[in-house]
């Protein structure tokens, strides 16, 4: 055999290997949760009756969803929630829609002396997700809606 023979067969054996070392990193590689088609509303009491707050995302992850942590605030207070201070709030309700895929609810009823004490304005919804292998994402502004009297 030649030696150009030989080493065109040498090259073309450490591509492909680094072809197949790529592909098996990238496949391998953790993704994170995505946290998609969020929506909030609001639905002020009436009546004597309670009306309610609900935050809808579906959450997705290749491993699966282990939770989805949502935080309301007003925009007028100039909160700015951290992912860290996510960790320690409410979760959302997650039904499984796949094997990836959740669908997550977050609902609060919301009386008549709750209102009196809510900021009018605009409010915001903070999310985090967490994945069944501890990937998380964090979203600081995953919806948005208005409080009016």
């Amino acid at each position: 055999m030649s030696q150009r023979i030989v080493l065109s067969s040498l090259i073309g054996a450490v591509a492909l290997g680094a072809v197949a070392a790529g592909g098996i990193a990238l496949a391998s590689a953790p993704t994170e949760p995505a946290v998609e088609n969020g929506s909030a509303r609001y639905t002020a009491p009436s009546g004597g009756g309670t009306g309610s707050f609900t935050y809808t995302a579906d959450v997705s992850d290749d491993s699966g969803i282990r939770d989805l942590k949502v935080l309301v605030w007003p925009a007028s207070s100039k909160l700015d929630p951290t992912e860290a201070e996510l960790r320690f709030v409410e979760s959302a309700e997650c039904r499984s829609t796949s094997g990836e895929t959740a669908r997550c609810a977050y609902t609060l009823k919301v009386t008549e002396r709750d209102a009196a004490g809510m900021a009018e304005g605009t409010w915001y919804v903070s999310a985090r997700a967490e994945a069944e292998d501890g990937g998380t994402a964090f979203v600081p502004r995953a919806a948005a809606f208005d409080v009016t009297r």
